[in-house]
């Protein structure tokens, strides 16, 4: 198996922009346009975010991100593995670098949405000790939401 590489990256980073646009036609694929919450990088709330991409062998096979809510806890965005690159534990591995960045930057709570439609997403994050909670912000009024959190540090 070749090696897996998990970088901390820019928001303006090119192999980000192209894995998230990759996640967005698959959403589509599986939901209704206006029940896809996705990360508006020209958002000023957006500007605390970090951005994370998995590599095997050089090439970008993943991403996700962690943005803060409040001064306790951070919404877990964007999760993402291509599907050349899926049941190899890539998502797992960038979710436990996200999860130490929150911690070390003080937050002690990841919450996250994800949709019903996505049960591979959600049976991951439940195997991870993520729990469901009552659907938070922008989340509550969309019926295919199931949202999540994990207690961490």
């Amino acid at each position: 198996m070749e090696e897996m590489t998990i970088r901390l990256v820019e928001m303006a980073e090119t192999d980000l922009h192209g894995l998230i646009a990759k996640l967005d036609r698959e959403l589509l694929e599986r939901y209704p346009a206006d029940e896809i919450f996705g990360l508006d990088f020209s958002d000023p709330k957006n500007a605390h975010t970090k951005f994370v991409i998995a590599y095997i062998g050089g090439v970008p096979a993943g991403c996700g991100a962690i943005r803060p809510l409040d001064s306790e806890s951070v919404e877990l965005k964007r999760v993402f593995v291509d599907r050349d690159f899926r049941k190899r534990g890539i998502a797992a591995a960038m979710l436990d670098v996200l999860e130490n960045e929150a911690a070390a930057d003080g937050f002690t709570v990841v919450r996250l949405e994800t949709g019903e439609a996505q049960p591979e997403s959600i049976g991951l994050y439940r195997k991870l000790g993520y729990q469901d909670i009552e659907p938070f912000g922008e989340y509550a009024c969309c019926p295919s939401s199931i949202c999540m959190e994990k207690r961490i540090g």
